[in-house]
């Protein structure tokens, strides 16, 4: 037991760091060669957010769990919407302003049909995997053009602009790219190691240990830069963050099960998981489009959004 919440431990701890660090240096090593802050975040740096779950599915997929990696993107959803944008909320309130943000949120949703329409028969096959990488390529390649033929100023980019490392020496830039490429698929398969051994002990699900552990584990570095932008007073950035690692989860990452190890998909994330995914995106998309004048999040829809993760974990663990 005490191995398994050692690997659990190291496994995340690492897992985050080298995503932080993949994330500064690739982005870094965008700015030196000349491309737009608005390209370099609505890319590298919303990829980067969604590392660690593109880590852990694949080292589950590869040992046969697929269950475990179609949970983690299911979950770690949910936990970006209710749990870490509950928890930034908290902090204060949460403007929005961003016409790149108010884009990006029906691209979530449509991605988050898409999935469940892929998924609703109990299967996740291998073309169902690249329909899913297609639909990702081609939405960044609508950002890509977006981001160089838009000349309008968007607040959004502003806080992009403030947030990528400047002046950082390109050879140092490409040692954290190497590092973090090191360490993610090492931490990925610590993380699920513990988070497997931790299950059997107590007879939880791999989909159930996909959905809570390794879910909130994975969703660390969103917390972090989400609350970073609170504090800075980027509200955009911070809110475009949760935005566009769940679009990035639900396209990118679970086609990597499908592409890796295609098969069934427990019935329960169909008729329960996926709901409250799609859920909780029509519940962030009201609120931040339908917000009134201010369009504010306010405390009390941070409360309300922690109220929902707490609930969603007991009945998750109550279940299983």
């Amino acid at each position: 037991m005490l191995v398994n919440i050692l690997l659990l431990c190291a496994g995340l701890a690492v897992l985050v760091f080298s995503a932080d660090k993949f994330v500064y240096g690739a982005s870094a090593f965008a700015r030196n060669l000349g491309l737009p802050p608005m390209l370099i975040g609505l890319t590298i740096v919303a990829m980067g957010s969604s590392a660690p779950e593109m880590f852990v599915a694949a080292t589950a997929s590869m040992d046969g769990m697929n269950d475990t990696a179609v949970g983690n993107v299911l979950g770690s959803n949910i936990a970006n919407i209710t749990l870490i944008l509950g928890l930034t909320a908290l902090l204060g309130a949460i403007s929005v302003s961003s016409k790149t943000l108010k884009r990006e949120i029906p691209l979530m949703l449509a991605a988050t049909v898409l999935a469940g329409y892929l998924i609703h028969d109990g299967m996740l096959a291998r073309y169902e995997g690249i329909i899913l990488l297609v639909a990702f390529l081609s939405v960044m390649g609508w950002f890509i053009y977006q981001a160089m033929t838009n000349k309008d100023t968007d607040i959004m980019g502003e806080e992009m602009d403030a947030e990528i490392p400047k002046d950082v020496p390109t050879i140092r830039a490409i040692m954290w790219i190497l590092v973090g490429m090191v360490l993610l698929p090492l931490s990925a398969g610590w993380m699920v190691d513990g988070a497997v051994g931790i299950a059997k002990i107590y007879g939880l699900s791999d989909l159930v240990i996909g959905l809570t552990i390794i879910a909130v584990g994975t969703s660390l570095p969103e917390l972090a830069a989400c609350i970073a932008g609170v504090l800075k007073k980027e509200d955009d950035l911070a809110i475009g963050n949760i935005v566009g690692s769940n679009l990035f989860n639900i396209l990118a990452v679970l086609a990597i099960p499908g592409l890796i190890s295609p098969g069934e998909v427990d019935a329960t994330a169909i008729d329960r998981d996926f709901y409250m995914v799609l859920a909780t995106s029509i519940a962030l998309a009201v609120l931040v489009l339908s917000s009134g004048a201010k369009q504010q999040l306010t405390r009390w829809h941070g409360i309300l959004l922690l109220l929902t993760f707490i609930a969603y974990q007991y009945v998750v663990f109550t279940a299983h």
